[in-house]
């Protein structure tokens, strides 16, 4: 059929994909009668996807599938109801934007490939070629062989060959354990339970910058005294209340503590950061049965899973289709809406001169880990992080601080080594273009210390949304 020629009539190319497993599968449709059984043949790499490419003449085609002898239709396409019950159907116009090949799928399982389908429209209204365009099946295979790399493999292989991790006692006070992770220049500790011998939760940037607010609420200034007042073990109960994590006896409770095991595979780890929305989880281990003794081995987190990923594609990215899509054609990269785009949640950006009160607030509000800090144009000019909250640290700047009066100009002099003017920071602020590749993404985000690429347009640097390590596995899963 593929190779069928009607006389007078232009025959267009069609890719059906059947991608729900089965051992044999066949076509039948409108097209040729329902008098034949066009074989369909599975996908290399991915065998529970099946494809079949014929032409067909332009009009209104019904058709169905054959799956290990049992009559089929994909509920995910249109489908209808006629004498052979139901079944999926297209129509097709005589004009033909472009003839898809074995190596050049259309968009869509049943689809030709459409020219305005492989743009993507910027904000400002102009438009950009991503690139080679991705079928179903492309992303199908991808996300498959994806899976298959994070299962077959460990959270063993993230441990690195010398290294230190840090644990907080706690009751260790707050104001310590402040000064310890920025001296460190780590975001998270995980916490231990000297009484119980256990480790127990996990200290953040975000727990200071709650602490910072509550503490604040109760007067102008923050004082040494109270942060030499709270421990640890205190705050997290505080804490509990304000979470309403409290028992029907009025005792607080805590959420228990997201670990991994050495031996859990790289997709149980990347699930479990995903699912508690969580930066890193400890990797822990105890040669026990009761896990009693338990090692701190390392704090896995998705850069280290996406170094390895990359490592393990880089000499045969073509095997990953999805590689070379652009990255502002992800959907799940935070982006600033389009025109008529209502269901797109707003990109959070702040100006140099708001205060550091309404950048932590927002922080906490938005649920989000950064916030771009532009100019009156909307260029970037850096990004202010939960993580950046322990540069209050430095010199005890705590002490003399009110959060309402500092701006973030000033809360991020506080990190910098020396009063530079007010500029891009090269390590700070990673940036991306929208049409960058999201094998390019990739790689950049693998490095260490970056969590995040700020989108922005070429030339004018105008923000135009913000992809993080955990919107690329998402993507990547399918999750």
């Amino acid at each position: 059929m593929d190779t069928a020629r009607e006389s007078g009539v232009v025959l267009i190319p069609m890719r059906f994909v059947w991608p729900f497993g089965g051992t044999s599968v066949f076509l039948c449709g409108s097209f040729n009668r329902w008098t034949e059984l066009m074989p369909m043949s599975p996908v290399e790499g991915c065998p529970t996807v099946f494809q079949a490419i014929c032409s067909i003449p332009p009009g209104y085609h019904q058709y169905k599938f054959c799956v290990d002898g049992e009559w089929r239709h994909d509920e995910h396409q249109p489908y209808a109801t006629n004498e052979f019950g139901i079944v999926n159907t297209i129509y097709l116009t005589a004009e033909i934007p472009g003839t898809p090949s074995p190596d050049t799928p259309p968009v869509s399982n049943m689809e030709v490939d459409e020219q305005a389908r492989r743009m993507v429209r910027v904000t400002d209204g102009t438009v950009i070629e991503p690139g080679p365009r991705i079928s179903d099946a492309d992303l199908v295979v991808s996300r498959h062989r994806v899976s298959a790399f994070l299962t077959n493999h460990t959270a063993y292989e993230l441990l690195p060959e010398s290294g230190k991790v840090v644990a907080l006692d706690i009751d260790l006070p707050v104001k310590q354990a402040f000064h310890i992770l920025y001296e460190q220049g780590i975001p998270t500790a995980p916490l231990w339970d000297f009484h119980r011998g256990q480790f127990i939760g996990v200290l953040s940037a975000m727990d200071f910058i709650l602490i910072l607010r509550e503490l604040g609420s109760h007067g102008s200034n923050l004082t040494e005294e109270e942060l030499e007042t709270h421990t640890i073990a205190a705050w997290k109960e505080g804490k509990a209340y304000l979470n309403r994590q409290v028992d029907e006896h009025g005792r607080t409770f805590s959420r228990p503590l997201v670990h991994a095991g050495p031996f859990n595979t790289l997709k149980d780890v990347t699930l479990k950061i995903l699912q508690n929305d969580v930066a890193s989880v400890p990797v822990i281990h105890s040669s026990s049965e009761d896990g009693s003794f338990p090692q701190l081995l390392h704090m896995a987190s998705l850069s280290g899973i996406l170094r390895c990923l990359c490592r393990y594609f880089r000499h045969c990215s073509s095997s990953l289709p999805v590689l070379q899509l652009p990255i502002y054609a992800i959907p799940n990269c935070t982006r600033i809406p389009e025109i008529g785009e209502t269901n797109r949640r707003p990109l959070a950006m702040l100006r140099p001169s708001d205060s550091l009160s309404s950048a932590l607030n927002l922080l906490i509000q938005a649920q989000v880990s950064s916030i771009p800090i532009v100019d009156d144009n909307d260029s970037l000019l850096d990004i202010y992080s939960r993580s950046d909250i322990t540069a209050l640290a430095k010199d005890k700047a705590y002490t003399h601080i009110n959060l309402n009066e500092m701006t973030i100009h000033q809360a991020l002099q506080l990190g910098q080594d020396s009063y530079t003017p007010y500029d891009l920071r090269s390590q700070r602020c990673q940036m991306c273009l929208p049409s960058d590749s999201l094998h390019k993404v990739m790689e950049r985000l693998s490095n260490p210390g970056i969590r995040r690429l700020v989108i922005v347009e070429a030339g004018s640097k105008c923000v135009k949304g913000i992809v993080t390590l955990g919107d690329v596995f998402r993507f990547l899963l399918g999750y």
